[in-house]
């Protein structure tokens, strides 16, 4: 059996999803016309819009902190670590190629989770419901496609992954601390049911106030090291280009540096901010946009994988680029080197910092996928209370279970759930390419003609019976 799910997960991870991924989010970019850089203002007029006030779903605001609640996370910390020792500062370089190309995939998922999304019946005030999931039924009439990318979310990104980051957490503590792992496991499910027990609502509500804070942080951590070494700062940068395209290897006569420097900074870069995997449209369908069209949802997301990749992903890599300690290749690796970095410009008070860092990081991951996963749960028709306190105590048992583990196999077995749902969803998304590029048209169009934008689905017959016109009229 572990033999099957590695070699499933080398196909699907070495190949398919490296350059699908890309692939999608160059075909998108071109589609869209590089909106990702040309529109950069429009991201952060909807994102900081002014929530609807008829009380109905999210604000725009709170399902871009939700979303960044899941996406940043310990890759942000370990993963850059990782990134930098197996590819070289190039990899950085990399990471930013595919958080560039991934803002066009993140709009177009976001946009569509947006239009395809439907009210809970009976309740004019409930939270909205999309995703995937919703796209593929209703926009491609495959349902039975969208239940096998539904339960895939609630095994991998629901309990799975949730473990996951119960075991970084800690670990992170034990070191840190000392604190023993079964009671980080205790305290930290106990933590978990105080938010998710709330909802949708209530996870939105703490991730308005969580994220901003842990990001800003971090934020100013960095900008506090850079200018301390502000005369460093030109040589990393000559770094990260010459690597990035091997041409310091080159000049050594090594060979291999730009490959092995793509291959990883492209790998931790789709890892970190998820943009195409399925995850985050599912909270950008519980947002009432503003302004009141699907696109305004996208270019939220959008804005969302630039944060965590272009700004937190390369924080991590000022700190350790920065340190004078970074060697390629070296045994010290992970969330280790990040710590041992930090304590270099800060002293001994670094470890400590990023332990708590990984803390908030990997918590709001956390109630972050718990999110998708009742978006999910909701597709399967299983949205009853009874059935979300089901899934509510599963996470919590995973939580406390995945502080005391050693789970590589299941580990495994999620990065496989995870790999079949990112090629379900970027064979939907391309499929449903007409649909996104219409939107995209009608929103300018209204922009250039002076007005606020608004989509009417009466005005959009050709994009069929799927949408829901209540929500769009």
């Amino acid at each position: 059996m572990d033999r099957v799910v590695d070699f499933i997960n080398s196909v699907l991870w070495g190949y398919v999803l490296v350059y699908g991924l890309i692939a999608v989010g160059i075909w998108f970019s071109i589609r869209l016309r590089l909106q990702q850089v040309l529109r950069f203002g429009e991201m952060l007029r909807c994102t900081l819009a002014r929530p609807a006030p008829d009380g109905t779903g999210i604000s725009p605001f709170q399902a871009l902190c939700t979303s960044l609640a899941s996406r940043v996370g310990t890759g942000n910390i370990a993963g850059v670590a990782v990134a930098l020792v197996l590819g070289g500062p190039g990899a950085i370089f990399w990471m930013w190629v595919v958080a560039f190309v991934g803002m066009a995939t993140a709009y177009a998922e976001s946009a569509l989770a947006q239009l395809y999304k439907v009210r809970e019946p009976g309740d004019a005030q409930a939270v909205y419901r999309g995703g995937p999931a919703y796209y593929i039924a209703r926009g491609l009439g495959l349902p039975w496609l969208g239940t096998l990318f539904s339960i895939s979310l609630v095994l991998a990104v629901g309990l799975v992954v949730n473990a996951l980051q119960s075991n970084s957490i800690a670990e992170a503590m034990e070191g840190a601390f000392g604190l023993s792992r079964p009671g980080t496991g205790i305290a930290l499910a106990a933590l978990t049911a105080l938010v998710i027990f709330g909802g949708i609502r209530k996870i939105a509500a703490v991730a308005e106030y969580v994220v901003p804070f842990m990001a800003g942080v971090y934020l100013l951590v960095t900008l506090y090291v850079m200018a301390v070494n502000i005369t460093e700062i030109p040589g990393v940068f000559a770094q990260i280009f010459t690597h990035a395209f091997g041409l310091q290897e080159a000049a050594g006569g090594v060979a291999g540096g730009m490959a092995a420097a793509m291959l990883n900074g492209v790998k931790r870069g789709l890892f970190s901010n998820e943009a195409g995997m399925g995850s985050a449209p599912n909270i950008a369908a519980a947002a009432t946009p503003s302004p009141h069209h699907p696109s305004s949802q996208g270019f939220v997301q959008a804005f969302a994988v630039f944060i965590d990749t272009i700004v937190v992903c390369t924080c991590t890599a000022m700190i350790i680029l920065l340190s004078g300690i970074y060697t390629p290749g070296a045994e010290l690796t992970g969330t280790q080197l990040t710590q041992a970095a930090l304590a270099e410009h800060i002293g001994s008070f670094g470890p400590t910092f990023i332990a708590i860092a990984i803390f908030f990081f990997a918590f709001t991951t956390i109630i972050g996928c718990y999110a998708y996963s009742e978006m999910a749960m909701a597709y399967l028709g299983l949205a009853s209370q009874r059935w979300l306190v089901v899934l509510r105590c599963l996470v919590l048992v995973m939580v406390a279970w995945g502080a005391v583990q050693s789970i590589a196999t299941v580990f495994n077995l999620a990065d496989a759930t995870l790999g079949l749902m990112a090629v379900i969803n970027l064979i939907a998304i391309v499929a449903l390419t007409g649909t996104v590029t219409r939107l995209t048209k009608d929103y300018f169009a209204q922009r250039k003609a002076g007005h606020q934008p608004r989509f009417i689905a009466a005005d959009h017959p050709g994009l069929g019976a799927g949408i829901d016109r209540d929500i769009w009229r």
